[in-house]
């Protein structure tokens, strides 16, 4: 199952608006790892050093002593061994599958009872389809890991999303019917139960305090190859939404060169203690080596909800935003078709705001900048996205802005992000 999540200039939340100008930029495609495409799989091998383990040299020869000396930064020989022995049991492989409904249109009726296409085409017309229903199914293929020893599973939302059935397998072969306890399509976290007890589990990381350069080993089944290990480097933290080409999802993505693809979806990504720091989720549809999970963090909050609640709510305020600077400012108030002119050299644009939206009922305008929140600066669209974001829904947010040349407090608190 492969979901394309095509780039876009708008956030239901904050993003920039299609009429703003704005630099050429590159479209690239966001592949969701359900399977079904198929790309190279990547592999790496770590060796032991076997530098001392070389027979002595000759008297006055300095190869050994050379090579001896040569720094080595890979990890111990069998650190990631032991990371996969030590965890590979809690990947879980999940089939999921659903049955789609089609309408037949009924060209017997239309062409059979014609006298000159029977003339021409005799019984064969009795083969036309009659109108009615056709039933297909479809199915798609991911990954998982075992959360609880009593069988919660997390794993992706597009891996069963409008499932009709869902099959988890362990490692060691067994099969349980699973039950989605919910799905979060905003930030592609899904939880399943299955009836089990006495299951292996993985143990949480803190997403929050893992630094580029550090280790990621990726497990689960790409392609249906299961139980396949990868490993890479974390490549960089704190990856927007927008940097990856997909707006519409609401997470800040750890990025990894640890080779991912169709499958490993809702496999876990692991540091070298054998400890999810995050989710795999997507790779860059052309790019190798650029693949990204959600982080375990935020994966821990959305599951949470989920449990508990069945749904999750995210905080909305109903604007469109965009980073002003002086370049932007320029641009706008010397384009004849720009909508907005601006005075302010930085800040935060309201490029567009929501009808009926809590900002619109707090009284933000479009062409307001603004300059804080809480009384902390705040001059990176971004940063406030994540801000609105990590609050929660009735709480208070207090808004610097300025406004022509006034400047003014609007507070706001945000609402559930309307559904559909």
């Amino acid at each position: 199952m492969v979901v394309t999540i095509r780039p876009d200039n708008g956030d239901p939340m904050i993003a920039k608006s299609n009429s703003l100008p704005r630099k050429a930029a590159t479209a690239v495609g966001l592949i969701a790892l359900g399977a079904g495409l198929t790309l190279g799989i990547g592999r790496i091998e770590i060796k032991p050093n076997t530098a001392n383990a070389l027979p002595n040299s000759a008297p006055g020869s300095n190869q050994q002593a050379s090579l001896a000396a040569a720094p080595s930064f890979a990890p111990a020989p069998n650190t990631i061994r032991d990371v996969v022995k030590a965890t590979g049991d809690a990947v879980v492989r999940i089939d999921a599958s659903r049955t789609v409904s089609r309408q037949l249109p009924d060209l017997g009726s239309q062409f059979g009872n014609d006298p000159i296409f029977r003339r021409f085409f005799g019984n064969q017309l009795d083969q036309l389809p009659r109108g009615g229903t056709q039933e297909r199914t479809e199915k798609g293929l991911g990954s998982g890991f075992i959360t609880s020893s009593d069988g919660q599973v997390i794993t992706n939302a597009h891996v069963v999303a409008g499932a009709d059935k869902v099959t988890v397998t362990l490692k060691d072969g067994r099969e349980f019917e699973g039950r989605v306890v919910g799905t979060d399509s905003v930030t592609d976290v899904a939880v399943i139960k299955i009836e089990a007890q006495n299951l292996p589990t993985l143990k949480l990381s803190d997403s929050d305090r893992i630094e580029p350069g550090e280790w990621a080993i990726a497990i689960g089944n790409p392609l249906g190859l299961d139980n396949t290990v990868t490993a890479g480097i974390v490549s960089a933290t704190g990856r927007s939404s927008a940097d990856i080409g997909a707006p519409e999802q609401w997470a800040d993505y750890i990025q990894t060169d640890a080779a991912i693809n169709p499958g490993n979806s809702g496999g876990p990504l692991l540091n070298a203690n054998g400890e999810v720091i995050g989710v795999n989720t997507a790779i860059l549809q052309g790019a190798q080596g650029l693949g990204f999970a959600i982080p375990i963090n935020t994966v821990r909050n959305i599951a949470d909800q989920l449990v508990t609640n069945g749904k999750v709510e995210h905080p909305y305020i109903g604007v469109q935003l965009v980073t002003l600077s002086p370049e932007l400012k320029e641009q706008l108030n010397t384009d004849p078709n720009s909508p907005l002119q601006v005075e302010a050299d930085s800040g935060i644009l309201v490029a567009k705001v929501m009808p009926d939206s809590p900002a619109a009922k707090a009284g933000l305008r479009a062409g307001d900048v603004i300059r804080s929140t809480g009384g902390q600066a705040v001059s990176d669209s971004e940063k406030l996205q994540q801000q609105v974001r990590s609050s929660r829904v009735g709480d208070k947010l207090t808004l610097g802005i300025r406004r022509g040349t006034s400047d003014l407090n609007i507070t706001l608190r945000p609402e559930a992000l309307p559904q559909g």
